[in-house]
């Protein structure tokens, strides 16, 4: 237990001076107003300089890399099971997968994975 406290001690100390290290070690950038305006042959722009961004795509994102984690979940849970007990192995896999799944239903009955609108 007290070798765990030390080990965790010194990856936070070694963390907070890399970081502190970084910081002070890092180019100073000053920026004004017209470095960090678009450049349109020296005019200032006629449009915005930025693409509208759909939202639909950040949300089929957000769902991929969230059943991305739920797959990373799921497969030591095979691993496992000649290390368990079998009926808590399988109560504990029934209520994950169900939670899943009712998650899937809601995010299908709210229409986040129509295409078509």
């Amino acid at each position: 237990m007290f070798s765990i406290f030390i080990m965790s001690l010194i990856i936070i100390t070694l963390s907070i001076v890399v970081m502190l290290l970084a910081t002070i070690l890092s180019k100073k950038s000053y920026s004004d107003r017209e470095k960090n305006s678009p450049f349109e042959c020296g005019f200032d722009p006629m449009s915005s300089s930025r693409l509208p961004f759909s939202l639909k795509f950040f949300l089929i994102t957000i769902i991929f890399l969230i059943f991305d984690v739920e797959i990373a979940l799921i497969l030591p849970m095979i691993m496992i099971i000649n290390y368990s007990n079998l009926l808590i192995w399988s109560m504990t896999s029934i209520i994950f997968i169900l939670i899943l799944l009712l998650g899937l239903y809601h995010e299908w009955n709210q229409g986040m994975l129509n295409w078509s609108n």
